[in-house]
């Protein structure tokens, strides 16, 4: 965890590719954001299970779906493998 500033970068720039996608019914204005120089994610945290995977979640976020608990961007190894916003039926 040394590195985790490294994985934090890693992980916004994987919201900022992966965000676009349609599936996340992103609005023109939560659209946007992806192209501003800090995406409005904060707060971010380390969580680690025991089959080896990990996260960061974004604790804080102006978008819709990180409404009320973030956003996990869920790991595999050093490579970003999923997106998800946390809401209340997560």
């Amino acid at each position: 965890m040394s590195r985790f500033d490294v994985f934090v970068e890693q992980a916004l720039e994987y919201c900022r590719t992966r965000l676009r996608e349609r599936h996340f019914e992103l609005t023109a204005e939560e659209l946007s954001w992806l192209d501003l120089p800090e995406l409005p994610l904060a707060v971010p945290e380390a969580t680690v299970w025991a089959d080896q995977t990990w996260a960061v979640r974004f604790a804080e976020s102006r978008f819709r779906l990180a409404d009320p608990y973030g956003i996990l961007v869920t790991f595999d190894g050093a490579q970003p493998v999923d997106v998800q916003g946390l809401d209340d039926e997560q």
